[in-house]
């Protein structure tokens, strides 16, 4: 695929931005299932508001976040990205936040954005995305081996940081 485009990020919100996992390694279904107050105390991931200040940087500013949510939750995000001051912590606009029902539909932001890398938690959405992201990057732990030769691996911030900077 040839890339007309200048670089542009996209990054996936739930499982990536924000931790699924309590401090005491069991699941965290607080932001999904919890009330309002509980879904606010779900914690970012390790490093991840640092990490994006810096892509922020690197990709000048055209760092995007596409989530799949549907209006509850997306208003959950759009509250926990401002009661956890997201935008001011790393510079991404809050204009640069898309949401679509199905995961399919990334692929949709991804072309209208001229996404060339874009971070996910999960393998179903990359592989949406194959066809028109030149650079995917699956995020955290995942059932099984990795063996797809269309992305990689990373399994926190700091990997992804390495990948990306």
């Amino acid at each position: 695929m040839s890339n007309t485009y200048p670089p542009a990020l996209g990054i996936d919100f739930g499982r990536v931005i924000i931790s699924s996992v309590k401090d005491d390694g069991r699941a965290d279904t607080a932001f999904l299932q919890g009330s309002t107050k509980e879904a606010m105390q779900t914690p970012p991931n390790e490093r991840a508001f640092e990490v994006i200040k810096e892509l922020v940087e690197a990709f000048e500013g055209r760092v995007w976040i596409v989530s799949k949510a549907g209006k509850r939750i997306q208003q959950r995000t759009r509250q926990w990205l401002h009661t956890h001051k997201f935008y001011e912590q790393t510079g991404i606009p809050k204009e640069h936040l898309r949401f679509c029902i199905k995961r399919h539909q990334k692929a949709i932001h991804c072309k209208e954005l001229g996404i060339t890398h874009f971070i996910d938690d999960r393998l179903q959405v990359l592989s949406h995305l194959k066809d028109c992201v030149p650079n995917l990057y699956v995020y955290g732990p995942q059932k099984g081996r990795i063996h797809e030769s269309w992305l990689t691996h990373v399994h926190d911030w700091n990997d992804v940081e390495a990948a990306l900077l």
